[in-house]
């Protein structure tokens, strides 16, 4: 599964954005820079019902942006990725891709 692919399943799990996630998360103050993951995936399982992974996905999104690795951009494998720009606005406004 592609890294995109885990945010969009994220929106259907918890019929929120990954931004609107980032949003809820600085509000909470779990985007400080010394919060470490486990609060952020404690707050994810409880609040939404998130595993591990899908939880590790957001918790990269709150402490790095919206940027990924090109290391499994533009390859053939599954967990394969168009870009290293990650869309968090949600799946019904992303733009298609050719």
């Amino acid at each position: 599964m592609s890294f995109q692919a885990y945010l969009d399943t994220i929106e259907e799990k918890t019929g929120l954005t990954p931004r609107e996630l980032v949003a809820i998360a600085a509000e909470r103050g779990l985007d400080a820079t010394p919060v470490k993951a486990g609060p952020i995936v404690e707050w994810l399982a409880a609040d939404y019902g998130l595993g591990r992974g899908h939880a590790m996905a957001i918790v990269h999104v709150i402490k790095n942006g919206g940027t990924i690795s090109e290391k499994h951009v533009g390859t053939d494998g599954v967990h394969r990725d168009e870009s290293t720009e990650l869309w968090l606005d949600g799946k019904a406004t992303k733009p298609a891709t050719t």
